[in-house]
């Protein structure tokens, strides 16, 4: 089920005096290669933020955002037996013709777990998930839970019936 979500964003007019530089609705969408995964993209940047400016999205390509970025989105965990990256009709290829730089984060054998070089606070909005990291440990998460994803082999999984929905403010780090 494909969600909406309001952005409001400020920023400044010529006199340096604060506006609402946009209102607007923005759409989650699936992502190619895994059945039932969802993003909505709500703002982000590759570089450090400077004032005043006038509240445009910057532009960046990346999925995962390089040190001194940030990305602020709401991605959606299928129920396993709907999708995902464990699912049968799950397409690696599929996922890296529409985000290579998602899916080069990907452990080949290990369908979904990855590895980016950022620091993701989460927060589940609804639902419930599995956050599982490499050595095959496995914590529940439920709505109102939060999790700090320090730059670590992670996958998420979801074997509940509906889906999971969580908010992420992703910024870029420097992996050792």
């Amino acid at each position: 089920m494909t969600r909406t979500f309001r952005r409001v964003v400020t920023g400044h007019n010529a006199a340096g005096r604060a506006i609402f530089a946009s209102d607007a609705q923005v759409p989650s969408l699936p992502l190619a290669g895994l059945p039932g995964t969802e993003i909505c993209d709500l703002w982000g940047s590759d570089t450090t933020f400077n004032y005043p400016d006038n509240g445009a999205k910057p532009a960046y390509e990346a999925f995962f955002p390089p040190v001194g970025g940030c990305r602020f989105l709401v991605f959606t965990v299928p129920p396993d037996s709907l999708g995902g990256a464990q699912a049968a009709d799950a397409s690696p290829d599929a996922l890296k013709a529409a985000n290579p730089s998602l899916a080069q984060t990907m452990q080949a054998d290990a369908p979904g777990m990855h590895r980016s070089e950022t620091i993701d606070m989460l927060y589940v909005i609804s639902g419930a998930c599995v956050l599982e990291l490499d050595d095959g440990v496995r914590l529940d998460l439920k709505a109102g839970d939060t999790a700090i994803q320090s730059g670590t082999m992670h996958a998420w999984r979801n074997p509940h019936d509906e889906p999971c929905r969580v908010i992420a403010a992703i910024v870029g780090a420097s992996l050792r």
